[in-house]
């Protein structure tokens, strides 16, 4: 029986990023924040669970990149049509608009590193390219500034679709780039080996508190950052 928790954990994460999916283009953006929020926990929780519980399979390696597809690839692009509706000023137009078409990039290259990843044995103690997940935190972070609007730069920001099509552009690149970042998983609490970590999640926390919903795709930004800079070290 414990060999199915972790499958049972995924596919909770498949149910909320489906619930995320009809949120988004329903306009309904708060409620679906929160379902890719729980989407992000259950796929962090599943991997989790499965290490505690000794249990693998090729069914769940499988099963996970399915629910991710979903949670983490047409969940992003479906942010970025939605935003692109409004910098258009075609919110509310029925059928599709292909002005906002390019918001599903992000989705087809989420779908290119889910299938990449799969067949990568160079990602166990982090990743090559940005993780779909803190891809679609990014997106996310943005639909939270535009809904909520807390300092007045809410449409500021999407007020045009052009550097929403860069910023889709930027991030389907960085889905595919070879680039190393590092993961957030802490083998020990030590200081040593884990600096960048600590000063990474002290800052992540820190713009939380402070900017509240714009702090999320600050974070995403930062953690590229970091990984940049943390690789430049490394050759020097």
């Amino acid at each position: 029986m414990k060999k199915h928790i972790p499958n049972l954990i995924t596919l909770a994460n498949l149910f909320l990023g489906c619930c995320a999916v009809v949120s988004i283009l329903a306009g309904q953006y708060m409620a679906g924040f929160w379902f890719i929020l729980g989407a992000v926990l259950a796929d962090y929780a599943d991997g989790l669970v499965a290490r505690l519980l000794g249990v693998y399979s090729d069914l769940g390696k499988e099963l996970d990149s399915i629910a991710d597809m979903v949670s983490f690839g047409v969940a992003p692009g479906a942010i970025y049509y939605m935003l692109l509706l409004s910098a258009s000023g075609q919110e509310g137009a029925e059928g599709l608009q292909w002005a906002a078409a390019p918001g599903f990039l992000v989705s087809a290259f989420s779908g290119y590193r889910l299938a990449k990843f799969n067949l990568d044995d160079r990602q166990t103690d982090g990743f090559i390219g940005l993780p779909t997940p803190s891809s679609t935190m990014f997106a996310a972070g943005l639909m939270l500034i535009y809904t909520l609007d807390s300092y007045g730069i809410g449409h500021g920001v999407v007020a045009s679709p052009y550097p929403l099509y860069a910023i889709i552009v930027l991030q389907s690149y960085l889905l595919i780039a070879e680039v190393p970042m590092f993961a957030l998983k802490f083998k020990s609490l030590r200081w040593a080996g884990n600096e960048v970590k600590f000063i990474f999640a002290g800052i992540a926390a820190l713009l939380l508190i402070i900017i509240r919903e714009a702090a999320f795709s600050a974070v995403v930004a930062l953690y590229v950052i970091f990984s940049v800079a943390r690789q430049l070290v490394h050759r020097s």
